[in-house]
């Protein structure tokens, strides 16, 4: 039995967790064969070698054209940075572009949206049907977007069918959120299990204007489901709605050892020294 502990002491996000599911030894190839399939245009992935805090690990980044770009998050409100001008949302936020590692790019040739453009449940379900990966992956991407869907139709109070997704629905998201089910499910994992969720405290800014951290998407989600959380006496959103929905999809809650370990790092959601 394959099981998984992911220690989140600095928060989790979508491309966060699926970077340690690759350093876990995910398959790339299967990894690469999905995200090509995936039929949407506009986006490219990048999967090479960093140091954060020290720490030679993977990062799995997600880049949009210039129109497509999600602007919702402001960083002068996120981690308690400065502005660093146009940036993605919180799970894009920690670009590298180093080049002396070694790049993966993905033009995914499909159909094309303009910017912002909003996407229903429904759409989303088209898009995760026609990826080209396992059954038992497109299982566990579905059930991650349905909780993000019910969660965000809690927060605006209308049913998840009529949730426009314009920030976790992004393509990015969607990006993210197959290549954790199809990381997960290339390494045949039994049971994922998640002792707690560690969360910043303060404000950040989206598309509705300032909001509580954690934000009312994460919020619920960690009702629904009853996650543990603990408060960090920091500043900064560490728990995106990707991540907590992806949690809840997969995982038991237990401190245990267990014989497979992932620490997922982030540099910016670390507390200066």
């Amino acid at each position: 039995m394959q099981t998984l502990y992911l220690e989140c002491s600095a928060g989790i996000s979508g491309d966060m967790l699926a970077a340690a599911l690759l350093d876990l030894g995910a398959d790339k190839e299967a990894l690469r064969k999905a995200l090509d399939s995936i039929p949407a245009a506009g986006f490219r992935y990048e999967i090479s070698r960093v140091s954060k805090a020290g720490v030679d690990c993977c990062d799995f980044n997600v880049l949009l054209d210039a129109e497509l770009e999600n602007h919702d998050h402001d960083m002068e409100f996120l981690h308690g940075a400065p502005a660093h001008g146009h940036e993605h949302e919180h799970e894009h936020c920690h670009h590298h572009h180093d080049h002396e590692h070694e790049h993966e790019h993905c033009h995914a040739p499909h159909e094309h949206h303009h910017a912002h453009e909003h996407r229903g449940l429904n759409e989303v379900i088209a898009i995760i049907n026609a990826v080209d990966m396992s059954e038992n992956a497109k299982k566990t991407a579905l059930k991650i977007f349905d909780i993000i869907a019910a969660a965000e139709g809690k927060a605006h109070a209308v049913p998840k069918e009529q949730v426009h997704f314009h920030e976790v629905g992004a393509i990015d998201s969607i990006v993210d959120v197959v290549a954790i089910a199809v990381c997960l499910d290339s390494l045949h994992i039994d049971e994922v299990i998640v002792p707690e969720l560690c969360e910043g405290r303060g404000s950040v800014r989206c598309q509705h204007g300032v909001l509580p951290v954690p934000v009312p998407a994460v919020a619920n989600i960690m009702q629904a489901y009853g996650l543990k959380v603990r408060l960090l006496p920091v500043q900064g959103e560490f728990v995106t709605p990707t991540g907590a929905a992806a949690v809840a999809a997969v995982a038991v809650f237990a401190v245990v050892a267990v014989p497979i370990f992932a620490v997922i790092f982030s540099v910016t959601v670390l507390p200066a020294v």
